[in-house]
């Protein structure tokens, strides 16, 4: 069963994202309300040095995505990462990571929708926050429904706007800093060195920024499932995955770099948007509503990844036996079609998830988000660890499908094993994220029982 099969096997889905697609939708796909408002938390605790803390996560971030990108070049599949998984360690791992990430990206999606509905509903007070959530949640049910190519317009769309976003966001910051804006001076180097220098709460700052914003990096993993639902999986992964990640590590640190260079980093605070507070600071009208504008677009962008990437990974699963048989049926004829089953299945899921955000926030949805809360992490150890099974049997059996590469196999596959690790060690030193990890470890012993539980009934009856 764990066998390596040929790179040319072929997924009963459309071939209808086009390169584009995918490469904007590595491009925008980490680009949303973490970037946005959530980085105002990781620069007030690490200051200035916020930019090492980005260049860390990101990095670890662009190790991953190359062991996965290396993976799922050589052995496309829209399961991705658990389809590797069940092939290098076995259908527990397979069913494990599978159904732990669907999880995730379900409750991360309730998150997303009353996001974008309390936004909408701030420009529209007449109109119900649930009304919002319910006409999101139809509308890209139904373009995911319908065809893959109308999810991949959306995000190339999307993840357009937030890319320009950013780049005019980069240039005025340059621009700002140069003093080449009207009634600006140059700022030089003040805000970097002053108010505590460049590392005001020392390295300990640092590692908490890194705990912050980590997560951020979230949702790259997309980028591979969707991978198989173009015509060329294996040469549309490795060209989206060589893109995607530096140019994400340029979007990210360049704006942090930007951010702290411009005004002091004293002046930020969690929960609102640095963005907004440079972007006031240089005189730029309605900065507000124009980030307003910009975050909605980030979250509604992250509702339909998560959509798009939930039913795929659960069509996965059943395809493999590991979920219900029921959820395999294909629109369409010829190559294929939309899992139309396993999108349902995911909104229907989606939609409890919403309900229990709207009505319970501070208490049954807050633990279910807990519960998801380091998930991620588990994830990426999980891609590493398969990662350094298959490499060694791909170069064995098929080298020939190597056409994306890890760096430095085997150590620093290892060396992100063992970064993964001690970012976990470090959330359970933190009085705020230990709850995650200890909620995430339950659900993940969980998910790791039943999928035992299922390896010891089959063995039973063979």
């Amino acid at each position: 069963m764990h066998d390596t099969p040929p790179p040319t096997q072929q997924e009963p889905l459309s071939h209808g994202l086009k390169q584009r697609h995918l490469t904007m939708l590595g491009l925008g796909g980490v680009i949303g309300a973490g970037l946005f408002v959530g980085s105002g938390a990781g620069i007030a605790v690490a200051g200035p040095a916020i930019v090492v803390s980005y260049l860390i996560a990101g990095a670890l971030a662009m190790l991953v995505m190359r062991m996965l990108g290396e993976m799922s070049a050589a052995m496309p599949a829209s399961g991705s990462f658990s389809v590797h998984a069940e092939r290098a360690l076995g259908r527990w791992a397979g069913f494990s990571v599978g159904w732990l990430y669907w999880f995730l990206l379900v409750v991360v999606l309730a998150v997303e929708a009353t996001a974008a509905a309390q936004i909408a509903h701030g420009w529209v007070p007449a109109v119900d926050q649930w009304v919002w959530v319910l006409a999101f949640m139809v509308v890209f049910t139904v373009a995911n429904l319908t065809a893959v190519k109308n999810f991949g317009e959306f995000e190339f769309w999307f993840a357009a706007l937030k890319v320009t976003a950013i780049v005019v966001f980069l240039v005025l910051g340059l621009l700002a800093v140069l003093g080449l804006l009207p009634d600006t001076e140059p700022v030089g180097l003040t805000n970097l060195t002053g108010r505590g220098g460049f590392l005001p709460n020392g390295w300990s700052g640092v590692v908490s920024g890194v705990l912050t914003v980590v997560f951020a990096f979230g949702g790259l993993e997309v980028v591979t499932i969707a991978a198989a639902e173009t015509a060329d999986p294996a040469r549309a992964v490795g060209r989206a995955v060589r893109s995607a990640v530096v140019r994400i590590l340029f979007f990210y640190v360049g704006s942090m770099l930007v951010i702290v260079t411009v005004l002091p980093w004293t002046a930020q605070r969690a929960g609102l948007s640095p963005y907004v507070k440079v972007l006031d600071a240089i005189g730029v009208p309605s900065a507000g509503q124009i980030m307003n504008i910009v975050v909605f677009v980030a979250l509604l962008s992250a509702l339909n990844a998560n959509l798009y990437g939930s039913s795929r990974m659960i069509f996965s699963l059943a395809e493999r036996g590991e979920g219900p048989r029921g959820l395999l049926k294909v629109s369409g004829s010829g190559r294929g079609g939309v899992p139309r089953r396993a999108v349902l299945a995911s909104v229907a899921f989606g939609f409890v998830s919403v309900l229990l955000n709207l009505e319970w926030p501070d208490s049954v949805f807050l633990y279910l988000l807990n519960a998801v809360g380091a998930v991620l992490l588990f994830v990426w150890g999980l891609i590493a660890a398969s990662e350094l099974r298959l490499r060694r049997r791909l170069e064995r059996e098929a080298p020939e499908a190597l056409s994306l590469r890890m760096w430095c196999f085997p150590w620093l596959t290892w060396l992100t094993l063992a970064a993964l690790a001690s970012v976990l060690v470090l959330m359970l030193t933190d009085d705020v994220a230990r709850p995650q990890v200890l909620w995430s470890a339950g659900a993940t012993g969980l998910v790791l029982l039943v999928a035992l539980a299922r390896e010891v009934r089959d063995r039973h009856r063979t």
